[in-house]
């Protein structure tokens, strides 16, 4: 099945519609005339419903997935003008599928030199076999909460050092900046006026990196999600990634579809 022969429910469209155009009037009454990227969470929602996004009038270009599979699947089933995100825990056997998927913009859950050097490898080839491939985008996860149920990377020297090996020897990858998954707690805490400390420690963190490695570039803050956005954007973000706000309450994962 291709983008042409996949339907779009009218009634389904405009409801998401509504939804996306909700978030991003949210976003733009806090972000003082900054640009927020947002990334529409598609998990366990089916092609269609990104489709409905990505289409006029929408044009909603950033769409987030947390499993492999599931990326790679829509990814060929979905037009390549989608730039996807993988946001979810990445796995070492991963890399190299996630690697070879052109239209893969960012990846944002790196947290140790072996992931980054197998996603510069794979790119590489990626890059070799199609030189219009783009250099592939990462995020570095911090863990801020220091939980130990969350991937990434502890803040401090971790952080710093793997940030150097991507920027001097993954020639493939393109550093972008940090990004975290706060506690749920301080999530729910959190509004425009309330700071994270989450938010807060990532902040320290990248303005630590950006000093430690000389950067004469700004390093960007993925934070926030469809909890806590308004208060990342508040405090800085340049990424917030947002699902069930937009797509509504997901499926269990054993009930979900690839096409509705």
């Amino acid at each position: 099945m291709s983008e042409t022969e996949m339907k779009v429910d009218p009634a389904r469209a405009s409801a998401l519609l509504s939804q996306l155009q909700s978030v991003n009037e949210r976003i733009a009454a806090v972000a003082k005339g900054r640009a927020v990227r947002l990334v529409a969470v598609s998990k366990l929602k089916p092609a269609n419903d990104i489709l409905a996004l990505h289409e006029s009038p929408a044009r909603q270009l950033h769409f987030g997935e947390n499993y492999a599979q599931e990326l790679s699947q829509k990814a060929e089933l979905l037009p390549r003008s989608i730039q996807w995100h993988f946001i979810g825990g990445l796995q070492s056997g991963r890399c190299k599928d996630l690697a070879k998927i052109p239209n893969l913009w960012c990846v944002s859950s790196v947290d140790n030199l072996k992931k980054a050097q197998l996603l510069d490898k794979y790119r590489g080839d990626k890059i070799k076999a199609e030189p219009e491939t783009p250099k592939l985008n990462i995020h570095v996860q911090v863990n801020t909460s220091g939980e130990e149920s969350k991937s990434g990377c502890a803040p401090g020297e971790d952080v710093v050092s793997l940030c150097r090996a991507i920027v001097n020897d993954c020639p493939n990858l393109h550093l972008l900046g940090l990004m975290t998954i706060g506690a749920i707690a301080r999530s729910v805490a959190t509004t425009a006026e309330n700071e994270n400390d989450d938010f807060k420690l990532l902040v320290e963190q990248r303005d630590l990196v950006v000093k430690e490695l000389g950067l004469e570039r700004e390093l960007e803050l993925s934070m926030g999600m469809s909890e806590d956005f308004e208060g990342a954007v508040a405090m800085g973000s340049g990424e917030v990634r947002v699902g069930s706000t937009i797509f509504g309450q997901r499926p269990a994962k054993a009930d979900a579809k690839l096409v509705a």
